[in-house]
């Protein structure tokens, strides 16, 4: 995998303080019911449902919550039906954006997304437009105090991994694993007792664009902006930002 992402780190430290603070429940919800409607509601046979179930004791949502989220998505229960959609666009410095969204109302959802990126500097595309830019992948973080380089890579690879990164300005290993593979290697980690601090099936960038001052500050208004729609459940993008623009991210 080319180039590595300062904003993959923020993005997953900003979810991770998200999610202590019950902001992304909702989400967590839809995504257990719609883990649910497509591949059942067992767990141990549905590695995304078993995966949004465990972000969601992460952040201690009660167990009738999730329960009651998966018969709703089975159908044992009443509740709403989910389209899922991918919208594609760009930001400001031609930076590529992919949107995730479950909505019951597409119409809706369109003309407000395409008006929240291009009152932030960006535009909507057409489908496909960036989507050859990424990749999904299983995306693994594990803190650094955790274990050492090479004990960690030794388990991971074995186990079917594709790439381990040591970024020395990051406090996280990050592993890389195609998303078959995701539960194999996260599973592989922590039998050895080494604790994970996220797993997930993402889309990685293939390549970078290189951002800085107010294109950069721009673009964080932007992700914000989109980020705080209900309907939208992630949001990827191909952006460098320095240092210095990092900690400011972090720290809002």
């Amino acid at each position: 995998m080319a180039g590595h992402s300062k904003w993959a780190q923020i993005k997953h430290k900003k979810a991770h303080t998200d999610l202590k603070r019950g902001k992304v429940f909702s989400r967590i919800v839809k995504e257990i019911s719609v883990a649910a409607r497509l591949g059942g509601g067992d767990p141990a046979g549905n590695p995304r449902l078993r995966l949004a179930i465990e972000k969601a004791k992460e952040g201690n949502m009660p167990h009738d919550n999730i329960k009651r989220a998966i018969m709703k998505g089975t159908g044992e229960l009443p509740g709403v039906s989910y389209d899922e959609i991918v919208y594609e666009g760009y930001g400001p410095g031609g930076v590529a954006l992919l949107i995730e969204v479950f909505t019951d109302n597409r119409n809706r959802t369109v003309s407000e997304i395409r008006h929240l990126i291009s009152k932030n500097g960006g535009s909507m595309g057409e489908a496909g437009c960036v989507a050859w830019i990424f990749d999904k992948q299983g995306y693994i973080l594990v803190e650094k105090s955790a274990t050492d380089e090479d004990t960690l890579m030794s388990i991971v690879l074995e186990a079917g991994a594709t790439d381990m990164k040591n970024d020395p300005d990051e406090e996280n290993y990050e592993i890389i694993a195609e998303p078959e593979d995701l539960d194999r290697v996260k599973q592989a980690i922590e039998s050895e007792k080494i604790s994970v601090a996220l797993a997930e099936v993402t889309m990685l960038p293939k390549n970078y664009i290189d951002i800085d001052g107010k294109t950069a500050e721009q673009m964080g208004r932007l992700i914000d902006s989109i980020e705080d729609h209900d309907d939208v459940q992630n949001v990827y993008a191909n952006f460098n930002v320095p240092g210095e623009a990092v900690a400011r991210e972090v720290a809002s």
